[in-house]
């Protein structure tokens, strides 16, 4: 079988598929895909709020903390209520009908059975937050595991008092860190490991007491990557005065010289075998996937892994001992399900949201426990096999077509349009921005910002430049956000601070922020590279076709296998061409860091 090219429905940019991806889609017995990688990426995306809440009425009139706004015709229960045994979700079951398509027939049981307010199982003390498991007096955290007074943070376990972390594990008493874990007063650093009581780091492992450092390994009192002696080190971060916000600019600005002059690994993979991605670990013939951690025979997938096999289109959030995934997010201990959203220990499970313990259900919203179900209505096993060949080709006979006319048959994934929620409420607005009149050109919903009748108090230029002036009478103000709502970062305008997050700020000797959590959370998220991939050649002693040198930048400390001409490594890389970093081959890399 050879690799063809198609041309995207979406996008309409080419893409291909090869031999390999034929071989998957036979097994599971899926048409090939008509959206590229990406397209498809975002299409599930958009079906996923990890951090937009709203306040509602849920079914019995009570006050709640929603996902969804309440423009939404939903019926919402809360999770003690949802998930208890006052209700059936089979009481909603509807016979199949023939003469409509399927996901128009999808979306009118999505509208009418109740839904869940938020996604926050097992915490404690901690209310705001969403796809999260064993929280506790935790605020405002998303898409997490098992943290302890973690606040304003993405994708982090294992954490204790920490804030505005993004993709951080099995840190404590850390601020403003992206992609870092195993740490102890860690603040305003990505990309390092095993880092204590420092500051402003880069690409660190096992530094001690240092502030804008990169590429160190196992270091102690390093000052912008000079070594110091403990009494001048102390004095030079005195001298910094990092407890106040005009300090911390200061060093910014000092950390931010110092990274354009620091080399950058083409792709963190580690430990694995025949991978194609970025942050890969313990990976094993993965292609085109990012952020898996134990995976194997896997493609197009995102942010999962553990025991993952043989899946493709997966994420965010796909693994946890699953098995032959495709296009499905939120997956735990499931095997040969197929575009599903919140699926866990299940079997055989098509085009269903938020079932447990099930197995051969098709169209279904809720069940716990059932088996050989369509639209929550039972079947026995053998008209259940019928009833679902029926379906798939009348899935293919009578499609469903959005606005777009983008077609819709047996084999994609829901359609955008049918999402509950607004394209720039989901995590496809972090990982593939769009503007509201690109949205709206697109065919995607946008929610306009709600009217805000609150009032300013404090202006954020006006709030005091060091954490020592800060009194108690901050967490009765309002302060607006330095965007002002002018940004596409889902500015909130204004913010508060809160009791907790006070204590934290002094603890750790950190002045207040400037910007609303959501703004802040968006300037992290441009700190990591995007889900997508790029050839490039390594620049280590590159030049360009006139002979000039490319990189003249940073200069090598060690011999590399290439001597003193150009390295003719080609890899790909999440560094796009057009950025001013120093991407290194794995080989150079190793050369000059470990």
């Amino acid at each position: 079988m050879n690799s063809e090219t198609r041309n995207c429905q979406n996008c309409k940019r080419d893409f291909v598929v090869e031999p390999e991806d034929f071989q998957f889609y036979e097994k599971i017995k899926v048409p090939p895909p008509t959206w590229c990688p990406d397209c498809r990426s975002r299409r599930r995306m958009m079906w996923r709020n990890e951090r937009t809440f709203h306040k509602r009425k849920d079914f019995f009139g009570n006050d709640v903390v929603s996902i969804y706004s309440s423009e939404r015709p939903f019926t919402i229960y809360k999770q003690d209520y949802w998930w208890s045994d006052n209700w059936d979700p089979m009481e909603y079951g509807k016979d199949y009908d023939f003469s409509k398509s399927f996901f128009e027939q999808w979306r009118k049981l999505r509208d009418k059975i109740p839904l869940l307010n938020v996604s926050n199982s097992r915490a404690e003390n901690s209310e705001f937050c969403n796809v999260n498991d064993k929280s506790k007096d935790c605020y405002l955290i998303s898409a997490s595991f098992e943290n302890e007074r973690v606040m304003y943070s993405n994708r982090v376990g294992f954490d204790k008092d920490c804030v505005d972390m993004y993709v951080v594990s099995k840190c404590e008493l850390c601020y403003e860190d992206v992609a870092c874990k195993e740490s102890y007063g860690l603040t305003f650093s990505r990309n390092s490991d095993n880092c204590v009581n420092s500051s402003f780091l880069y690409d660190c492992r096992g530094c001690t007491s240092c502030f804008g450092c990169t590429n160190l390994r196992n270091k102690k009192y390093h000052f912008l990557n000079r070594p110091l002696s403990k009494e001048d080190y102390d004095r030079k971060i005195s001298e910094l005065n990092l407890g106040s916000y005009s300090g911390i600019k200061k060093a910014r600005e000092l950390f931010n010289e110092a990274y354009k002059k620091s080399i950058h690994r083409f792709a963190v993979i580690i430990s694995s075998q025949n991978a194609l991605g970025d942050n890969l670990i313990n990976t094993k013939n993965c292609y085109q996937c990012f952020d898996l951690h134990g995976a194997e025979d896997c493609r197009y997938s995102n942010w999962g892994g553990f025991s993952l096999k043989g899946s493709y289109d997966g994420g965010p959030g796909i693994g946890a001992s699953s098995e032959l995934i495709y296009e499905s997010f939120d997956t735990v201990n499931d095997s040969r399900n197929a575009f599903t959203s919140v699926v866990y220990d299940s079997h055989d499970v098509s085009y269903s949201f938020n079932c447990h313990n099930s197995s051969h259900l098709f169209g279904c919203i809720g069940p716990r426990n059932k088996q050989y179900c369509i639209l929550n209505k039972q079947y026995t096993k053998e008209e259940y096999k019928e009833m679902v060949e029926k379906i798939k080709k009348h899935m293919v006979d009578m499609p469903y077509i959005d606005k777009q006319g983008r077609v819709y048959k047996y084999g994609e994934f829901f359609p955008p349009e049918l999402s509950p929620f607004s394209y720039n409420e989901t995590i496809a607005q972090e990982y593939f921005p769009l503007t509201r009149e690109q949205a709206v050109e697109q065919g995607y919903a946008w929610k306009d910002p709600d009217t805000r009748e609150y009032k300013i108090a404090r202006q954020p230029e006006d709030l005091p430049d060091n954490i020592k002036d800060v009194s108690d009478d901050v967490l009765k103000e309002i302060i607006g956000c330095f965007h002002k709502g002018e940004c596409n970062e889902q500015c909130t305008t204004a913010f508060k601070i809160i009791p907790q997050e006070l204590q934290f700020y002094r603890k750790m000797n950190l002045p207040l922020p400037r910007l609303c959590p959501n703004c802040r959370h968006y300037q992290r998220l441009k700190q990591r590279n995007p889900l997508k991939l790029w050839k490039r050649q390594c620049m280590c002693n590159a030049t360009n076709n006139q002979g000039q040198m490319t990189n003249d930048i940073y200069k090598n400390t060690a011999e590399h296998f290439h001597g003193d001409k150009p390295c003719p490594n080609e890899f790909e890389t999440s560094y796009s061409p057009d950025r001013k970093e120093i991407v290194y081959c794995e080989s150079c890399y190793q050369s000059e860091v470990v």
